[in-house]
């Protein structure tokens, strides 16, 4: 007799709709079929330490939120990553970034152009909806995003990153927070 017991179908669905969501993410519209997000899944010591490092910066930086959110990864099951580059679209005229145009905005390489938070903002959208058919409960973690950077974990030209929660639980652990 072969059984599953709900602990096991929950890790296998978490890390299924994980991985969909990164698909998901990958699909979404982007500004001119430019693509500049990237996306991981993370589990295991991997997810603990980036709720260790959340837990670090609260310490440093006063950010009660970090810690909180750190504890709710903690008993999580699961973290997905999106992060993006700052690159321009090669626009002659936008101005969106407070730049004239690309060509001014190339000359300040931290600012972001308006097109990165918002093509990241589609797609973490898309992949919360994933979540979501999978009945997966999930939060949006600015710190968690922080703490990813700091850590390394996405290639040095990634400055914008946010991470998505996953938890399967009989009552939502990002509630009542």
């Amino acid at each position: 007799m072969t059984l599953l017991h709900s602990h096991t179908s929950s890790e296998h669905t978490v890390t299924a709709a994980a991985h969909a969501m990164v698909s998901a993410a990958i699909t979404a519209p982007k500004a001119r079929g430019i693509s500049h997000l990237h996306a991981c899944v993370v589990l295991g010591e991997t997810k603990q330490a980036i709720a260790q490092k959340m837990l670090a910066l609260s310490q440093e930086f006063s950010l009660p939120s970090f810690e909180r959110d750190a504890h709710n990864l903690e008993h999580a099951e699961a973290l997905v990553l999106f992060g993006s580059s700052i690159e321009t679209m090669n626009l002659k005229l936008c101005g969106m970034c407070g730049f004239e145009n690309c060509a001014e905005k190339r000359k300040h390489p931290l600012v972001p152009c308006a097109f990165n938070p918002g093509d990241l903002g589609i797609a973490i959208g898309s992949a919360v909806s994933v979540a979501m058919d999978y009945r997966i409960d999930n939060r949006i973690l600015y710190s968690a995003g922080q703490a990813a950077l700091r850590m390394g974990i996405f290639p040095e030209e990634v400055r914008i990153c946010y991470g998505v929660a996953l938890s399967v639980s009989h009552k939502n652990i990002f509630f009542d927070r």
